[in-house]
């Protein structure tokens, strides 16, 4: 039976799906993670067939509702193959509900042809006239808040998911993302994860934050020899970068439970992961990110970088089902900031009002 998936798109995850030529597939979603989600949605709403879908630890409680819960479903032997951390991401109470494919977690890439000083602490980098490029726009504006507020021993939700986002931390954060939007280029405000990618790869930005699957451009660049990377910066309390992992569901409206299952195990074992890492991604199988020889200095200590990060400044969000709508609104209240629309203490009164709301 032909296979209905639905995928992530972009240059960080497109070298990997080579591995469904042989398969007799058909792709009725190939999008960016926010409209992919949407669209995916929309199709589960109303029943549409889907066998396998692209989704993420963050995001599969709100889809609980469509998805198999995979541990009676999927092996031993493949769970066992994957970096236990990222297995419990993606549960949530108690259900594996989704089978990690890789860790993301940014590091901080730097023109050091540019800069003589790499700034290790936020506030050396909002103190210097370093431009610094993110994106300024969903998950990963929502995400760079999440950083500056963890990194300067706020908090977002207590411990039993309440959220507790209206502090001084928070509009701090939200101050200094508005700071370093100034100093960028003028559409910062638009850009997704590729724009940042290619603003730093272009020159338009003198460093920038970027996830592992990033390398493969940074790679190849005509500028490869003085793009470096770095820790990302550390808040007044702690270093931390924000993180989850992106994984594969079986929707309950799967038509073929059985191929959807080895098709995922398939792409769980060595082969397709150590693919995986070679395009730059931290795959979730250890053995097959162990298994991936650095290409030179530059590379290596990214790897070490990138591991050091996810042992020791990982940091995600609670397992909420109302998280992609907290986040939506979150990161809309932080652009409008960046926009001059409202003040910090606006956008952070009205992220808490949102919160609040989908929580109560």
């Amino acid at each position: 039976m032909t296979l209905r998936v639905a995928l992530v798109a972009g240059p960080m995850y497109d070298h990997l799906y080579e591995v469904f030529e042989p398969y007799d597939v058909i792709v009725d979603v190939h999008a960016d993670h926010p409209t992919l989600n949407a669209r995916v949605a929309d199709l589960l709403d109303r029943g549409e067939r889907l066998d396998l879908i692209s989704t993420h630890s963050k995001y599969s409680p709100s889809q609980r509702r469509w998805l198999h819960p995979l541990d009676d479903m999927v092996t031993t032997e493949t769970l066992a193959q994957l970096a236990p951390g990222a297995v419990e991401l993606c549960r949530f109470e108690g259900s594996l509900l989704c089978i990690p494919r890789l860790i993301d977690v940014r590091v901080m890439w730097v023109r050091t042809d540019r800069v003589d000083n790499v700034p290790d602490r936020w506030a050396e980098v909002e103190s210097t006239g370093l431009k610094f490029g993110f994106t300024g726009r969903e998950s990963g504006l929502f995400g760079l808040f999440f950083e500056l507020v963890i990194g300067a021993g706020g908090r977002l939700f207590t411990d039993d998911a309440q959220p507790v986002i209206a502090s001084l931390e928070a509009e701090q954060a939200v101050a200094t993302i508005v700071a370093l939007a100034r100093r960028a280029p003028d559409d910062l405000a638009t850009w997704h994860y590729d724009d940042v990618d290619a603003a730093l790869l272009d020159g338009r930005v003198d460093a920038a934050a970027a996830w592992p699957g990033g390398w493969g451009p940074i790679s190849r660049s005509p500028i490869a020899d003085v793009l470096h990377p770095f820790p990302y910066p550390a808040g007044t309390k702690r270093r931390v970068s924000y993180s989850g992992c992106h994984a594969w569901a079986i929707p309950l409206t799967c038509g073929d439970i059985d191929a959807a299952t080895a098709l995922l195990e398939t792409l769980s074992g060595h082969g397709v992961q150590r693919l995986d890492a070679l395009g730059g991604n931290m795959a979730a199988n250890v053995q097959a990110l162990a298994s991936i020889e650095p290409v030179n200095a530059i590379d290596r200590r990214r790897l070490e970088i990138t591991r050091t990060t996810i042992d020791h400044s990982m940091i995600t969000y609670p397992a909420l089902e109302n998280f992609p709508t907290i986040e939506d609104a979150g990161w809309k209240a932080i652009n409008s900031a960046i926009r001059g629309v409202l003040s910090p203490a606006d956008a952070v009164a009205e992220i808490q009002r949102v919160a609040r709301h989908q929580l109560a």
